[in-house]
């Protein structure tokens, strides 16, 4: 009895490994597709752009896969504790991840239909804000696999850069639409990938949040609601 007792744990933290490291590949995916289709954009490639939403069909695929994997674990073993905290913060945070994920396919869309567009002489730097966001949602996903508190406050604490430097593109798109209507449909499609990244910044402090509730055990969302 000992000697299968232990097998199964060993087995069952098998499982939970894999679980890890799966939802740590998903957030690498959602990542890279947001720097893809950032780079996309800059460099007006439709053929970069569409590969994105390609990796997004596999990123969906993905997210079923951890869900069922979820479950699985959930019905077998019946966790509990900290290993109960893992699974539900797990099924939460793909959730968020498939939505990045969404977001670059649609920053994806907005970079085709830019690069079929003549170019603007000046365009706005939306990478600096994509950038700012990888780093963001890298950080929360180190957060959540190493249990890194302090990482996943820094994380939180980022969200209000993001917001400012999201607005101060966005003012700047305005002022250059009233400068010249005829770029108006091009700067617009430039605000909506503003837009995409800024909640895609929104998604990875969800992570970031969550990677405290699985270290602390303690939901830290909605703050004002709460009090």
């Amino acid at each position: 009895m000992g000697m299968m007792r232990r097998h199964t744990d060993r087995s069952y933290e098998a499982e939970l490994a894999a679980l890890r490291e799966k939802v740590a590949r998903m957030g690498a995916r959602v990542e890279g597709a947001v720097a893809t289709a950032t780079r996309a954009i800059v460099q007006r490639d439709a053929a970069m752009a569409e590969s994105v939403r390609v990796e997004d069909r596999l990123v969906n695929r993905l997210e079923v896969e951890i869900d069922e994997d979820c479950r699985r674990i959930l019905a077998l073993r019946q966790p509990a504790g900290s290993d109960l905290r893992f699974i539900t913060t797990a099924l939460k945070i793909v959730v968020d991840l498939e939505r990045i994920g969404d977001l670059a396919a649609n920053i994806a869309g907005r970079a085709i239909e830019l690069a079929e567009a003549p170019p603007l002489l000046s365009p706005p730097d939306v990478g600096r804000l994509s950038e700012l966001v990888q780093a963001q949602l890298s950080r929360a996903m180190r957060a959540f696999v190493d249990s890194d508190v302090a990482l996943a406050e820094e994380v939180k604490g980022e969200d209000d850069l993001v917001d400012a430097l999201y607005m101060k593109l966005f003012n700047q798109l305005l002022g250059l639409m009233m400068e010249d209507s005829r770029n108006i449909r091009r700067l617009t499609a430039l605000m909506f990938v503003a837009k995409h990244l800024e909640r895609a910044g929104d998604h990875a402090t969800n992570v970031a949040e969550m990677a405290i509730y699985l270290a602390r055990g303690t939901d830290v969302r909605h703050p004002r609601s709460r009090a």
